[in-house]
């Protein structure tokens, strides 16, 4: 009854944040809704802030192992959305809003009922900003100056220590498509990606008077695309492999040969090991495409998120919860894609999962998306996944998962970068 009484109140929340999106680390609107409702609904909680707009609340802290639940704040950039900021661009087509009001509605249901109370284990609410890889500028602002750490916001959280006394983590996310069916996901795999950026460099001429003594960097980068278009069919389809490379900056003009042109692209495989060969392969096309055109050209890695892999063990009582709901009709397992999340990285200290749900409609993070079903998303799937908690109360093998370091995670990442930038 909890979930039925709470609905309206929930819904609104939901419709409020997708009506007033944010992007990553500007969150403070979204952040605030999420401080206002946990301190009405529970005025003795501790929350303790991170980053910029991070928050994290225990309802419990008297047991020797942590479950958390994640929630994700931030938007995409998608100014063509119909429901996108007018002057920031942002827009929740990628369906966190939901995140952040099913986390709310679990929240309450707690709260109301103490049924937390009876479990072996605490609980523990996370609500990450910036898990969006993109606003890279502003963000490269936030690192120079020493407000962040990470692009994204679960290494960051990870970097202030906010995962360090938790020993599992559950997120939820929106599954794209339309469902006939109310549908989960669980063993959805996803991919990790490096951002590579290629500043073409050529010299410049009078475009009309003496292109003849150019050298031109444009040129240089349509090549580029070109070579990368046809290297595809070298690459592995077992490894879901993506390219997506944009002119990410260039002042050029029509009277003028360009003479400095920057492509950004990821770089999307199932793998680490991988990665590594298709960096290898972008470079060469880089290079070659260069030189070809008598230019240069400087490469630059960033590296993005982790791949993830889902954690097999814990998944199974998901499939438990959906054997015994007769709510959620649907289940769906293993369909590894390419899109990427930071819940890779985390997945690299601790066993993780991500339980995807329907109820929407259109393309995700496309003009089109809305949610299509909400008494789905605020209030079965909430109801849901109080019966995947209780499945894994009192039975989870604790031996069965691992635990590694901050310090850990950085070696990793260390081992990445300095592998492909040597390329």
């Amino acid at each position: 009854m909890i979930f039925e009484q709470q609905y309206e109140e929930i819904l609104a929340i939901a419709r409020d944040i997708f009506a007033h999106p944010e992007l990553g680390y500007k969150e403070t609107r979204t952040s605030e809704t999420v401080r206002t409702f946990i301190e009405q609904k529970n005025p003795s909680a501790l929350i303790e802030p991170f980053s910029t707009t991070g928050l994290k609340t225990q309802l419990t802290t008297d047991k020797h192992k942590t479950i958390a639940f994640i929630a994700e704040l931030d938007a995409v950039y998608a100014p063509s959305h119909h429901m996108a900021d007018k002057k920031t661009g942002a827009a929740h087509n990628c369906g966190h809003y939901t995140q952040v009001a099913i986390a709310l509605a679990l929240y309450n249901y707690f709260v109301q009922t103490g049924e937390h109370l009876q479990f072996d284990f605490n609980v523990a609410f996370v609500f990450v900003p910036a898990e969006e890889y993109l606003d890279l500028a502003y963000r490269e602002e936030l690192l120079n100056n020493g407000t962040i750490g990470h692009y994204g916001g679960k290494p960051e959280a990870m970097r202030l220590g906010v995962f360090d006394n938790i020993d599992a983590s559950i997120c939820i996310h929106a599954i794209g498509g339309t469902f006939e069916k109310r549908t989960v996901e669980i063993n959805c795999d996803l991919a990790g990606f490096l951002y590579k950026y290629y500043d073409f460099i050529g010299e410049a001429a009078h475009a009309g008077f003496d292109p003849f003594a150019a050298k031109n960097a444009y040129s240089m980068s349509t090549l580029f695309n070109v070579a990368l278009g046809l290297v595809r069919q070298q690459l592995k389809d077992s490894e879901n492999v993506r390219m997506n490379p944009i002119v990410s900056a260039s002042d050029m003009s029509t009277n003028v040969i360009p003479n400095a042109i920057r492509i950004g692209s990821d770089l999307r495989t199932k793998t680490l090991a991988y990665m590594g060969e298709v960096a290898k392969k972008m470079d060469a096309a880089a290079r070659g495409s260069a030189h070809a055109l008598q230019g240069d050209v400087a490469i630059h890695t960033q590296m993005g998120y982790l791949p993830f892999v889902q954690d097999r063990y814990l998944s199974t009582f998901v499939k438990q919860a959906f054997a015994k709901t007769e709510e959620v009709e649907e289940l769906l397992e293993n369909n590894a894609i390419s899109a990427a999340g930071d819940i890779g990285d985390l997945s690299y200290m601790m066993p993780c999962i991500q339980i995807g749900h329907s109820g929407f409609a259109g393309t995700i993070h496309g003009d089109d998306f809305v949610d299509v079903d909400p008494h789905f998303l605020f209030a079965v799937f909430p109801r849901f996944l109080t019966q995947v908690f209780a499945e894994l109360n009192g039975a989870i093998d604790w031996s069965r998962l691992y635990k590694r370091s901050y310090d850990d995670y950085l070696a990793v990442i260390e081992t990445v970068m300095t592998s492909n930038t040597n390329l």
